[in-house]
């Protein structure tokens, strides 16, 4: 047995009472193998899509984890395919990632607390400096980088969510292209998983794959 998570996304004309009906039917058929389970279920609703699939502006999100059998994952999976009224899908191992659109960040010890905040002082100087000519300034830092603070807001990201669109956004270009490592100074792993949850990301119409010039 293996846990999977999957996202659908259906046609914003359904109710939901349609949606439930369809989701009890895929449920069953990924998890009708002993020992199979069902694990939880976020109805995320309409939401606006980043870019149209299809004629829809707009579609159904449901996400969905469960523990199933790797041969029943691939009938489920044919059985997804046949349906006119999802509109995608998307179904990946499961690495603990939570339902919502939220990573999992790890809690920052008070002590580090007090230290970042006497480099803010510092830094505070630093700008000051700059300012008048006296001095540069440091290159931006992101969470998993070696620098001295991190400029990023928040504590370091542990597990990077797919869905959480808010934190993928911040490592995106206007041009809709992923930031380097030389200026991210995040590790080469976190560069690789951040690869990886983009491009889920925009094949559910999370973000997309360039970002509109309107302003």
């Amino acid at each position: 047995m293996k846990d999977y998570e999957v996202v659908y996304i259906f046609h914003p004309a359904l109710s939901e009472e349609e949606v439930g009906k369809r989701l009890e039917r895929f449920h069953q058929l990924a998890t009708r193998t002993q020992g199979a389970e069902l694990l939880a279920v976020d109805n995320w609703g309409a939401r606006q899509l980043a870019y149209p699939i299809g004629a829809q502006g707009q579609g159904y999100y449901v996400v969905s984890q469960f523990r199933g059998n790797p041969a029943d994952v691939s009938e489920f999976e044919r059985i997804l395919k046949l349906d006119d009224e999802l509109l995608r899908y998307l179904v990946v191992l499961s690495e603990g990632e939570p339902t919502s659109g939220m990573s999992i960040v790890a809690e920052v010890p008070e002590s580090e607390n007090r230290r970042d905040d006497d480099e803010d002082d510092d830094d505070e100087e630093e700008e000051d400096d700059q300012e008048f000519g006296r001095g540069a300034a440091s290159p931006p830092e992101f969470s998993g980088g070696r620098g001295r603070r991190r400029r990023i807001d928040g504590p370091r990201i542990e597990l990077l969510n797919f869905k959480d669109v808010g934190t993928l956004s911040r490592f995106i270009t206007e041009q809709g292209k992923i930031l380097p490592r030389r200026t991210t100074k995040v590790t080469a792993q976190f560069q690789r998983h951040l690869g990886r949850a983009v491009k889920r990301a925009r094949y559910l119409a999370l973000l997309p794959y360039v970002q509109s010039r309107e302003r």
